[in-house]
């Protein structure tokens, strides 16, 4: 009988009952204040499907950027730094000298990008960012001297008017597997 009563004494259990309420309600804690990264990627508004083909467009109104997969930009063929892009774009856009080997109207060109699937994401991202940065510009320059406003000031219609004149036509091609390098 002595050995029941010393076995009491010292097989006290904690309840754990209440264990699993709290490992609960810490879970809902953190998932309720926890923030999930969520890559937003880049936001482009496709235009409107049609089975209709498009029409052919002048090689002089499209300025062709390749990026390989060594990360190299090549314009027009060419190698090019990214910084440069933005001087490039803009000249081919507006064509301030009128040449004849460039679009007539800033709404006739068109920017067309096409990458190796081998691109890092950050090279392609630093090229489409240069080419949305060009178009920005030019928005910002062209509210000025029409309305003597910054874009971002002006009214939906007057933005509309803009984009109207310098729309943003970047086209994207279908990943290669291989572009040549010069």
């Amino acid at each position: 009988m002595k050995l029941s009563k010393q076995r009491r004494r010292f097989d006290n259990e904690v309840n754990a009952g209440s264990m699993a309420d709290i490992a609960f309600l810490l879970l809902i804690f953190f998932l309720v204040t926890t923030t999930i990264v969520v890559d937003a990627g880049i936001s482009v508004k496709l235009p409107p499907w049609t089975n209709d083909p498009l029409p052919p467009i002048s090689s002089k109104n499209v300025l062709s950027v390749k990026i390989n997969a060594a990360n190299e930009l090549l314009v027009e063929g060419e190698r090019a730094e990214v910084l440069s892009l933005k001087d490039t774009a803009k000249e081919f856009i507006m064509n301030p000298d009128k040449r004849d080997d460039l679009p007539s109207k800033p709404n006739r060109a068109v920017i067309a990008i096409q990458n190796d699937r081998g691109t890092s994401y950050e090279t392609y991202l630093g090229v489409y960012n240069e080419l949305k940065a060009v178009y920005n510009e030019l928005w910002e320059n062209e509210a000025l001297t029409q309305f003597n406003k910054p874009y971002d000031k002006l009214s939906k219609e007057n933005q509309r008017t803009i984009r109207n004149y310098i729309p943003l036509v970047i086209s994207e091609s279908e990943p290669t597997d291989y572009i040549e390098t010069n």
